[in-house]
């Protein structure tokens, strides 16, 4: 049976908890939650000015 590369393996998915313990992190993986939390940051802020537009429209058609 041919020995399987870890490559090849499923990786799993990165989570990260607030909070968490992060001694036993390596740097790549620090990093790897870093960029995830930058995503999140991102699609957050994405958010916020989406509904602060929404607010804007119907706060001009209510003041009228």
């Amino acid at each position: 049976m041919p020995a399987v590369d870890e490559d090849d393996r499923p990786k799993k998915k990165v989570v990260h908890e607030i909070g968490q313990e992060l001694a036993l992190l390596s740097i790549k993986e620090l990093e790897e939650r870093i960029a995830l939390l930058r995503d999140e940051i991102g699609r957050l802020e994405t958010a916020i000015a989406s509904k602060q537009g929404s607010r804007t429209v119907a706060d001009q058609f209510f003041k009228k």
